[in-house]
């Protein structure tokens, strides 16, 4: 039977020749992951149910990433746990201060996931290792739990959307803005517990806007996001990758419920309006929307790349007097490497400050907790009613150039 990329990836983690959609499987694993947040769970549900020893020490990684440094007692107890654990465990890949990163955009750059993976994550986010043509998808702390004392878990096969990009990406379309654009298409649950499978002139395309997207699968309900396995990928990975890359590929007469076409040279900016990330518009439909607060970052958009499209536009620039802007580096080594090119500097001297590595102000944490009735625009994931503060305040979801550019204007809107 003809299967699409997903499919595939899971009838061979089950160690079957074929799969379809709705059978139930069980799979094995290739990383377990989780963080500061859901980890203690994971290991208090670990130990209750009597578990001696993970199923093996090289596959489990434990990213200390939302509240780190720690910003309070609690987030400071989280990571004790976590931190022990690592300890009786002998776990080879904990990241805490100091090696840390967000955990997204670490895996990856640790060369930790690679092509034909199959990763769970106690995080929702974990969908966004499908760039390396891997599936991945996230899961609760009781699953990540028995993942960590089994190495398997059980899974439903998704059925599959098709998404066609064709034509070069527009002047300042990033990868930000086509996924954005697609949720604004089918909605936040358009691909509910569907793998979306991107294809057509992926090419022009780098890893990173790749990762991007996949990120945000989560964001239309997909249980994951994938891309097909190409020069850019096997570059990305060349030198990197722990294990040895498989590319699996759908059949060219594999089943789709639906194919959506985006021709790239078409999209304009687009920006994701409150309180729903499929509450699109593009940057020109804005209006005259002002903001208090800028966030560059987060496991979306915080690459190196994204702190490149950010510093071009700040570079001899001031932010608007009354805007709070934050650039937040996703990695230590992406932070090491914008230190380098000279980006730090060019934040700083705009007017910006810069962060360690945290997923802080996305999820509410810390780092750029918003009051009421005030505004952000982010290049994070979420812009739910009070993901980043206060409930009255507002989140407009954007790409790192959308973002910069309405640091200097102080309200939304791209620099001519």
């Amino acid at each position: 039977m003809a299967m699409t990329m997903t499919q595939k990836i899971l009838a061979a983690k089950a160690g079957l020749k074929e799969v379809v959609p709705g059978q139930l499987i069980t799979a094995s694993l290739d990383v377990v992951l989780g963080n500061d947040i859901t980890s203690p769970v994971a290991i208090r549900e670990f130990k209750k149910a009597g578990i001696k020893k993970v199923f093996d020490k090289d596959k489990i990684c434990l990213v200390m990433d939302h509240f780190v440094p720690n910003k309070d007692i609690k987030s400071a107890q989280q990571c004790k746990c976590c931190r022990e654990f690592a300890a009786e465990e002998s776990l080879s890949n904990f990241y805490d201060v100091g090696e840390m990163g967000i955990e997204h955009a670490l895996l990856p750059e640790k060369g930790l996931v690679t092509a034909g993976d199959a990763v769970i994550g106690a995080d929702s986010h974990t969908c966004t290792y499908g760039a390396l043509g891997a599936f991945s998808t996230g899961v609760g702390s009781t699953d990540m739990a028995y993942a960590m004392a089994t190495g398997k878990l059980w899974f439903r096969v998704p059925g599959a959307i098709k998404v066609v990009l064709s034509n070069r990406p527009a002047p300042h379309i990033t990868g930000k803005d086509i996924i954005l654009h697609l949720i604004g298409l089918i909605g936040v649950d358009g691909a509910l517990y569907r793998s979306l499978e991107f294809c057509g002139d992926v090419g022009y395309l780098g890893i990173d806007d790749r990762f991007t997207i996949c990120n945000m699968a989560i964001e239309a309900g997909a249980k994951n996001g994938i891309f097909p396995v190409d020069g850019v990928t096997l570059e990305y990975l060349s030198g990197r990758a722990v294990r040895q890359p498989v590319a699996y590929s759908a059949d060219d007469d594999a089943v789709y419920e639906r194919v959506v076409e985006i021709d790239m040279s078409a999209l304009k900016p687009t920006v994701a309006f409150p309180h729903l990330p499929e509450n699109t518009r593009t940057v020109d439909e804005a209006g005259d929307i002002r903001i208090d607060q800028v966030v560059i970052g987060s496991c979306t958009n915080g690459h190196i790349s994204d702190l490149r499209i950010a510093a071009e536009v700040l570079k001899g620039r001031k932010v608007a007097k009354g805007v709070r802007t934050i650039v937040i580096p996703a990695t230590q080594t992406i932070y090491l490497e914008a230190l380098k090119e000279g980006l730090i500097e060019t934040f700083i001297t705009a007017g910006a400050v810069v962060s360690t590595p945290t997923c802080g102000p996305c999820l509410g944490g810390y780092m750029g907790i918003l009051a009421e009735n005030e505004r952000c625009v982010a290049t994070t994931n979420r812009n739910f009613v009070g993901r980043m503060g206060h409930i009255s305040s507002e989140i407009y979801l954007a790409s790192p150039y959308v973002a910069a550019c309405s640091a200097v204007l102080g309200k939304i809107g791209v620099i001519d």
